[in-house]
């Protein structure tokens, strides 16, 4: 069996996530374009998408980004009308960010346009074939955060 330490870059399993990485992100630059989104900021619609209100602490959580990476990111989604940000009413300390209507509408729209991007992008990824690509992925990455003890 070839140890792992001596194979070529190219069969490096870190490589070839670091380049799917670079890869993905070229590829959301792309469809999100015509709404002027970063990948990131993508990211954070996302999760107010599933949870329209959120505190500051419990996005950071889940999106695994620090809160001095996501406050000027709210920023900038708040400055282009994509969210609002406002103090909890329980708890004037923590900051509440939820969707603006122009980020609850557009979410079909970006929706629609990235799936576009996608049935154009990947010919002959199945469905069955991404939740597992999807479920091996998820996997590593449990591996990993145990092994960091993250």
């Amino acid at each position: 069996m070839e140890k792992i330490t001596d194979i070529k870059l190219t069969d490096q399993l870190c490589f070839s996530i670091y380049t799917s990485n670079r890869l993905f992100t070229k590829f959301y630059q792309k469809a999100l374009e015509p709404y002027q989104l970063t990948y990131t900021q993508y990211i954070v619609l996302l999760a107010l998408w599933e949870e329209e209100c959120s505190t500051l602490n419990d996005l950071s959580k889940k999106l695994d980004l620090a809160s001095n990476t996501l406050t000027p990111l709210l920023k900038r989604l708040e400055t282009a009308g994509w969210v609002s940000r406002c103090r909890g009413k329980n708890d004037q300390r923590q900051l509440q960010v939820k969707l603006t209507e122009k980020g609850k509408i557009q979410k079909v729209a970006i929706e629609q346009s990235l799936e576009s991007c996608v049935l154009d992008s990947f010919d002959n990824l199945s469905p069955e074939t991404y939740h597992r690509m999807l479920t091996d992925h998820q996997q590593l990455n449990q591996e990993l955060k145990k092994y960091l003890d993250v």
